[in-house]
């Protein structure tokens, strides 16, 4: 039989190696104050991770609102392009007539009225839904509105750099440029085309 006395030799390590945990853990737990810092430290990091995703939120939150506000605004922007066509070949209908003369015949007076009628109704539209037509001639050029075809030398009393003519108003919808204004710019300033 066996020794009590004798230990089976696999179990002495392993009480020995649980003694030495046991006498080794005490010597390295922090003191309280190292552990306070520690947390501390913990929470800094956290809270700073907190801040940084809140910001990236309050981001998203901002350009998707912005970006859901564009596409309303513009999301009429070709269709826009497309009517502001129509509207510039009625001005060019209404331009063709022949001036308006004493004596004329009345059928000629009644078309000329009733497109010019068409043509308030119709851009009177066009502004109720945010389009503007904005006439270029006797202002400042405007490399944002309008595009020079031609420069002319300034004329006596005009200043350089002004339109003198435009061929075709500028269109915005929302204030943003649909189609430049075509115009002609006294000699003398900028002139981007």
């Amino acid at each position: 039989m066996t020794d009590p006395a004798e230990t089976p030799p696999d179990t002495a390590p392993a009480e020995q190696t649980k003694t030495d945990q046991a006498g080794a853990t005490p010597a390295q737990d922090p003191t309280p104050e190292e552990r306070i810092a520690a947390l501390e430290a913990e929470v800094t990091q956290f809270r700073d991770r907190w801040l940084r995703a809140e910001a990236e939120m309050q981001n998203l939150r901002s350009r998707t609102q912005r970006e859901v506000t564009d596409a309303r605004q513009y999301a009429i922007q070709k269709f826009a392009g497309d009517v502001v066509e129509a509207a510039q070949n009625l001005r060019r209908g209404l331009e063709a007539l022949p001036a308006k003369q004493d004596g004329e015949p009345e059928l000629l007076t009644k078309l000329r009225d009733g497109f010019e009628g068409v043509e308030r109704s119709f851009v009177g539209i066009l502004e109720r839904h945010g389009i503007a037509r904005q006439d270029a001639q006797g202002k400042p050029f405007d490399p944002e509105l309008h595009q020079a075809m031609a420069e002319q030398p300034a004329p006596a009393g005009v200043a350089p750099g002004t339109v003198l003519q435009a061929w075709t108003p500028a269109w915005t919808l929302n204030g943003r440029l649909l189609k430049p204004a075509m115009v002609v710019v006294a000699a003398g300033g900028t002139t981007t085309a």
